[in-house]
């Protein structure tokens, strides 16, 4: 089923870049919307893969906004999410 989250510590296009290269593989199509914060995504996901994507989310640097188990608050930001931040711009500048 077809469900959205709300994400810490996406900042912009590099970040959501990042998001989406990370999950396709297990959960297809994600989509990011950059409009609104706490930033959503939004994908494709059953009961039994909640527990691996909140665990996958927090190694990135970006925990779910309702994980209480994440250890960041809502306006926190790790390093790990700035390092992903630049690197998702160097990809989208490079297209690769």
């Amino acid at each position: 089923m077809t469900k959205t989250y709300e994400v810490n510590n996406v900042k912009c296009g590099g970040c959501a870049n990042t998001l989406i290269t990370a999950l396709e593989k297990d959960y297809g199509k994600v989509e990011v919307d950059l409009d609104v914060h706490p930033r959503k995504i939004t994908l494709d996901i059953n009961e039994s893969q909640e527990e691996a994507l909140k665990v996958k989310l927090r190694g990135l640097g970006y925990p779910l906004v309702t994980d209480e188990l994440s250890g960041f608050e809502k306006a926190t930001t790790s390093a790990k999410s700035f390092v992903s931040c630049a690197v998702g711009k160097f990809n989208v500048a490079t297209n690769k």
